[in-house]
């Protein structure tokens, strides 16, 4: 369990299937995930058992993201993904997905920067990306306020409802 002020990082559990469920088969973010058909709940829960594998045999991470205010309980609000983890270059893709309820509250920067901290600190990456639709001003500003450089465009990369939209690939080296 990684915890900062406000925020713990921990590992997923079965008991995050339902939610899990939720997220993955809520079809307003499978432009942002790349997910073309629905997960079941037999699928989640084999992935959830997969995740017990160690980082350098799965090559990715997902971490559920935790608000823990002063006097609130631990009220799941996320998750953070770590994908295409190469431990030879030290480098990794990086994803976050804050539910509706708790966007705009300065709460995904703080996740991320928690988790920022933990890959650069303990697992030893050095040079952290991210791939945003260009239309996703709130992700763009989130990551450059964190840090990241635009380092290139795919045009046309994303399709979309009414036509194509850019990715933008953002990098962050660690200083």
């Amino acid at each position: 369990m990684i915890k900062g002020e406000q925020i713990i990082l921990r590992a997923v559990e079965l008991a995050d299937v339902e939610l899990l469920y939720q997220w993955e088969n809520n079809m307003s973010l499978w432009q942002v995930s790349n997910t073309l058909v629905p997960f079941s709940k037999y699928q989640l829960e084999k992935y959830i058992r997969s995740t017990s594998l160690d980082i350098y045999q799965t090559r990715q991470l997902r971490l559920i993201i935790e608000f823990a205010g002063q006097s609130l309980p631990e009220k799941t609000i996320g998750m953070i993904d770590l994908f295409d983890f190469d431990p030879f270059h030290n480098r990794a893709g990086l994803g976050i997905l804050i539910h509706e309820s708790f966007r705009g509250k300065g709460l995904a920067k703080k996740a991320l920067q928690l988790f920022i901290n933990y890959a650069f600190d303990v697992l030893g990456i050095h040079n952290l990306y991210c791939n945003v639709a260009q239309s996703n001003e709130a992700s763009i500003h989130l990551f450059k306020n964190l840090g990241f450089t635009l380092i290139g465009t795919k045009k046309e990369w994303l399709k979309v409802k009414n036509g194509y939209d850019d990715e933008l690939l953002f990098q962050l080296i660690k200083p």
